[in-house]
């Protein structure tokens, strides 16, 4: 990815409202974009078939969408379901899906390996190899909700302990959350 874009998925609705209008699109369009980023799993501009050919150009020229796919997927007896996610850039995460009877826990990662190097833990023996991205994090959670929506199942909750240590990926952990 060229440096001089932004990851759009990084942005939050207010930020996309405010680029758009400064181009002199009307604010509706960030909601647009948002939902193909968000709801209908967008992996390119192109894609937006209700926004205008000039826009989506813009769009391209400006930013890029980053993207993750789940490349591996494990389900127990017991329905834990751990699942290897592989990034924009080729590194893999993990993340895993933990039922209980009144709730279903998402397990995601905020790093790609881990700076703690615990003798005791595979992540850490791999050393930090970056912090994921906003988008990054969260996209997790799409995933999983949308395998989980075939199930009619939820997650309930939220926990930072896949790959790395989410206070050491502090700020864009505190996004993800908000």
């Amino acid at each position: 990815m060229s440096s001089t874009l932004t990851n759009i998925r990084n942005l939050s609705l207010d930020e996309l409202k405010t680029s758009f209008t400064e181009f002199g699109e009307k604010p509706f369009r960030a909601k647009q974009v948002w939902e193909w980023l968000w709801q209908k799993n967008a992996h390119s501009f192109d894609q937006m078939s209700n926004l205008s050919l000039a826009f989506r150009a813009w769009l391209d020229a400006h930013y890029y969408i980053d993207y993750i796919t789940l490349q591996d997927q494990q389900i127990s007896k017991d329905r834990t379901i751990k699942s290897a996610f592989t990034i924009d850039d080729g590194k893999v995460i993990e993340g895993v899906l933990i039922p209980t009877s009144s709730r279903m826990t998402a397990c995601i990662s905020s790093q790609v390996g881990c700076a703690l190097g615990c003798t005791f833990c595979e992540t850490g023996k791999l050393g930090l190899k970056r912090n994921l991205s906003v988008g990054e994090i969260i996209y997790q959670l799409v995933i999983a909700n949308r395998f989980l929506s075939e199930a009619d199942e939820r997650i309930s909750n939220i926990v930072f302990m896949g790959m790395g240590e989410a206070l050491a990926n502090f700020d864009n952990f505190i996004e993800a959350l908000s």
